[in-house]
C-alpha cells in the first residue's frame, strides 16, 4: 500500500508542475481560473493521500471546507467575469 501512495503522490506533484505552468502562462483569466480550481482540487486529493497515509480522519473537515472554497470561489468569479482584452 505504501508504494501506491508513494506513486500516487509523485503523480500529483507532477501534475502540480504542470498545471502550475499552465495557470501561469495562460492566455486569459479563464485559463487561469480553472488551473487554480485544478490546483485547489490536486491539494485536496494530496490531503486525502495523506490522510489515508497516516490513517488519521480528523483532516478529512479540512478536504470538505476546501472543496467547498473552491466550488464558491470558481463560481463567484466565473459570475462576474469581465471579458479580457484581446
Amino acid at each position: 500500500m505504501t508504494v501506491m501512495l508513494t506513486v500516487s503522490g509523485i503523480l500529483l506533484f507532477v501534475s502540480a508542475l504542470l498545471i502550475g505552468y499552465r495557470t501561469l502562462a495562460g492566455p486569459n483569466s479563464l485559463d487561469r481560473l480553472v488551473g487554480v480550481d485544478a490546483l485547489l482540487a490536486l491539494g485536496i486529493c494530496g490531503l486525502t493521500i495523506w490522510m489515508v497515509h497516516t490513517r488519521d480522519t480528523t483532516i478529512a473537515p479540512a478536504v470538505v471546507a476546501l472543496g467547498l472554497v473552491g466550488f464558491i470561489g470558481s463560481v463567484s468569479v466565473a459570475r462576474f467575469r469581465v471579458r479580457d482584452e484581446e
